[in-house]
């Protein structure tokens, strides 16, 4: 970031395309700092579609706050599982079903430890639950957050159906420019959306591709499914291609693409409302 406020013209390199160069590079794909950085460089100089980085720009304030959020919800997922642990301890058979802050506070003021260890448990149980508490304030305060800056941006994306502020933000941040992609086609080759040819002689066949941005792919894949669901377009679409015989995994690939082209169009249809703005 310091050299990107410095003037520099940085993009961003996803790791696995470097460790690809450093794999076909002389040395036996032996890493230290000084063979990161040329593998980097060289990744960035062979590939004219990377994001670039612009500390000032309105995706970059959605990317930080989608990524703290991301944090604070996979802290609180890990504080709950030391909950249930705790719990398991302190209650024959443990706890079922997904558990609550307030739930959770619910059954510890009927446990009655008994021994210094069940008290002790019960302790360190109260203490997590606070961690939980807090994080859920932290994580609503930083969703109002996020909703502001989707609804300042003006983004068209939240009119698909599935995709909500915090989706919103998470695909606006992970995407960046959306114009160093020419087409639809390279968008769904960097959302992972795009099946990957594996044809042998006269057999034309595709597989799925593991390829492309993970974090893109998975907001997508969250609409996609929400489509398939409650949406009439979505859902139609969905069993359609189930009724063509394809099985409910590929249909939803498919409705996944559809999706896919969608937050396409709706970012170059920001973009071109923002450059419009600017004139």
């Amino acid at each position: 970031m310091s050299l990107a406020a410095a003037g520099e013209s940085v993009v961003d390199v996803p790791p696995k395309l470097s460790a690809r160069v450093r794999v076909l590079s002389s040395g036996n794909a032996r890493k230290n700092d000084g063979l990161d950085a040329l593998a980097t460089a060289l990744a960035a100089s062979r590939n004219e579609r990377l994001a670039p980085l612009d500390p000032e720009a309105a995706s970059e304030a959605m990317r930080l706050l989608s990524e703290r959020r991301e944090d604070l919800v996979a802290e609180r997922t890990r504080a709950l599982n030391r909950l249930h642990a705790l719990l398991r301890d302190l209650l024959p058979g443990g706890v079922a079903g997904k558990l609550s802050a307030d739930r959770a506070a619910r059954i510890l003021r009927g446990i009655r430890p008994k021994g210094a260890s069940a008290r002790l448990r019960r302790r360190l149980a109260s203490e997590v639950l606070r961690d939980v508490r807090t994080l859920d304030r932290k994580i609503a305060d930083l969703n109002g957050r996020i909703e502001a800056e989707v609804e300042a941006s003006g983004t068209t994306l939240t009119q698909i159906f599935g995709v909500g502020p915090i989706l919103a933000a998470r695909i606006i941040g992970t995407v960046g420019d959306v114009a160093r992609f020419p087409t639809k086609a390279h968008f769904a080759s960097y959302s992972g959306t795009a099946p990957l040819e594996a044809s042998s002689g006269e057999v034309v066949r595709h597989r799925l591709s593991l390829a492309g941005n993970r974090k893109l792919n998975y907001a997508l894949h969250m609409v996609a499914t929400c489509q398939a669901r409650s949406d009439v377009r979505g859902g139609t679409y969905y069993r359609k291609k189930i009724a063509e015989g394809k099985s409910r995994k590929e249909a939803l690939r498919c409705l996944k693409r559809r999706v896919s082209d969608a937050v396409f169009r709706s970012l170059l249809e920001d973009l071109q409302a923002a450059s419009r703005g600017a004139a």
